[in-house]
């Protein structure tokens, strides 16, 4: 399957009358419309206050005695995808690093193990430097003997940088179950955002 057909599969779905807005950066974002409270509270909630310290040019959601903490980093990623498990009730969560290329080179090697017919949840933790990311998304294809048996879309939101990692948890599901549906899948995921970048892509 070509390469083009891949990232056809893994495109976002477009909801009809949805435009991206326009770019915009940190100081834009602290700065516009300061009387319009729910846009206070909305960028209260990525941490962008107007009250907020602002440490190497970013306003970031921190207290003032924390101004000492450093923000500088040498990494010029916008997301970065710390780790994605998978959490199911009555054992130990099964960790995928996805921290750096390495870890991504790795992931093919560590399968997630599920169960016919359990529930289970995925979750992801990721820190977010550098600006705003708007409209951060999961999308995985899963495929089995090559043919695609599922596609999961999975909105994350908006956020503003942090030196402290989030965390949000994916919509519970059902494992397959049968005869029919026993054996290995493989799957295709990614992290894109509402201006069409991708933040983290690999196979496994």
């Amino acid at each position: 399957m070509s390469a083009t057909t891949d990232q056809d599969e893994l495109a976002p779905s477009q909801t009809p009358g949805y435009k991206v807005g326009e770019k915009k950066t940190m100081d834009d974002y602290v700065n516009m419309d300061a009387s319009d409270e729910s846009l206070k509270r909305w960028k209260a909630s990525l941490g962008l206050a107007s009250n907020k310290p602002v440490i190497s040019g970013l306003h970031l959601p921190i207290s003032c005695d924390t101004v000492g903490v450093s923000a500088t980093t040498d990494d010029d990623r916008k997301v970065i995808i710390l780790h994605l498990a998978l959490e199911v009730p009555g054992r130990p969560d099964e960790i995928l690093d996805l921290s750096s290329k390495d870890a991504l080179e790795k992931v093919k090697d560590k399968p997630f193990i599920i169960k016919e017919g359990v529930e289970y949840q995925m979750k992801v933790k990721f820190r977010i430097q550098h600006e705003v990311v708007c409209g951060l998304k999961y999308i995985q294809v899963v495929k089995r003997r090559g043919i695609k048996v599922d596609k999961t879309e999975e909105m994350i939101g908006s956020y503003g940088p942090s030196e402290d990692p989030y965390e949000k948890k994916f919509m519970i599901e059902e494992a397959p179950s049968g005869l029919l549906a026993r054996g290995h899948y493989e799957a295709k995921s990614k992290f894109i955002d509402d201006d069409g970048f991708t933040h983290c892509e690999w196979n496994w």
